[in-house]
């Protein structure tokens, strides 16, 4: 029996980019981009390992060698579109939140199931390891293009920061193909509400 369902969710890639390793946390924008098993070539989150960072101290120690769930950071169009209203701003440019992906068409993204996936039409399949919590990063890159507006994002962007995502299955990104979300096929965990 599968374990994940299909669903007749889709979003659409609207951009595309690349956190360059010299470039800090900024993008660079692509129009198309092949995801491998290390994610996004000259990617500074890619490969199969990362240290760990601040989201998992309660797991590992500070720089710890750890496998890489995180190759990739896709936001939603409408939740960034939230996230600048909040702000006081008319957009954000997501190169400057260090996004690899921004995708439209699927309400409350951040949101969507651990595990869930998201199948282009090449085949590339992205498994969505969680929700990316907002942090004072993106604040500093927004602060360098609007001056008196980066400390506004870490709260602004509460609940609506997208997720981090590895590739499952190799194959090609571009911009405007369709992406299908596969959800687990599994109840909500008994104790949810405990925690």
């Amino acid at each position: 029996m599968p374990a994940l369902k299909p669903t007749s969710f889709s979003a659409t890639i609207t951009w595309l980019g690349r956190v360059s390793p010299d470039q800090g946390l900024r993008s660079q924008a692509l129009q198309t981009a092949f995801a491998s098993f290390d994610g996004i070539a000259g990617e500074a989150h890619g490969g199969p390992t990362r240290p760990s960072c601040s989201r998992v101290l309660a797991q590992h120690p500070r720089g710890t060698e750890i496998r890489n769930t995180r190759q990739l950071s896709i936001v939603s169009a409408e939740e960034l579109t939230k996230t600048a209203q909040a702000m006081g701003l008319d957009a954000i440019d997501p190169e400057w939140i260090g996004a690899s992906m921004i995708v439209e068409g699927l309400s409350d993204f951040t949101h969507v199931p651990p595990s869930s996936r998201l199948q282009g039409p090449s085949g590339v399949t992205l498994v969505v390891d969680m929700e990316n919590r907002p942090c004072i990063l993106p604040g500093r890159e927004i602060e360098v293009e609007a001056a008196g507006f980066g400390g506004r994002y870490k709260p602004a962007a509460k609940d609506r920061r997208g997720v981090t995502a590895w590739v499952e299955r190799e194959g090609d990104l571009t911009l405007g193909d369709s992406l299908t979300l596969h959800v687990p096929d599994q109840r909500l965990w008994a104790h949810h509400e405990t925690l």
